[in-house]
């Protein structure tokens, strides 16, 4: 048994250590090319939201999600080259940060241009079209601070293991 604060009465937690370890986020990417200054780039399989196989899904979202990789650069102290399948680590709370703005910021920006259209106009539509312009505007947000941090290599991934060759 693991102890741990948020476990409750006695510190006891019948889950593993993994469990409780919030600092990094562990995923499996491919080397696509290496880079200079001992860096690669890597593809990570975008996956569905709620983590399940698609194709063995009866849910249907399948068809509303397409299936991409998002590219990143990592440092690549253990050598791998191209072809490679490896598991990378990120620190959490960048993978947070950066999922708040892409998710939370558009929603956030339709409802303050929803209300504040139509509080200042006194008409729904009114409202609606200007909730409509904030989500955009959001999205737009989402996209440019997605540039910045690819070019200014802001994500720390880091290749722990190489799984296949």
């Amino acid at each position: 048994m693991i102890k741990h604060p948020a476990a409750g009465k006695g510190g006891r937690s019948p889950l593993p250590a993994a469990f409780w370890r919030t600092d990094f986020v562990e995923q499996t990417a491919r080397v696509t090319r290496i880079l200079s200054g001992n860096l690669a780039e890597i593809a990570v399989k975008r996956k569905s939201a709620c983590g399940h196989d698609c194709a063995t899904c009866g849910g249907g979202c399948s068809e509303m999600v397409v299936e991409s990789e998002v590219k990143a650069v990592a440092a690549n102290p253990l050598h791998a080259q191209p072809g490679d399948t490896v598991r990378v680590e990120s620190k959490t709370g960048q993978v947070l940060q950066i999922a708040a703005v892409v998710y939370l910021v558009p929603l956030v920006l339709f409802f303050v241009f929803c209300f504040a259209g139509a509080g200042l106009t006194g008409r729904e539509n009114v409202g609606l079209l200007l909730g409509g312009a904030g989500f955009v505007l959001g999205i737009a947000l989402a996209i440019a601070l997605n540039r910045w941090v690819q070019r200014h290599n802001k994500t720390s991934f880091a290749i722990t293991a190489i799984e296949g060759r």
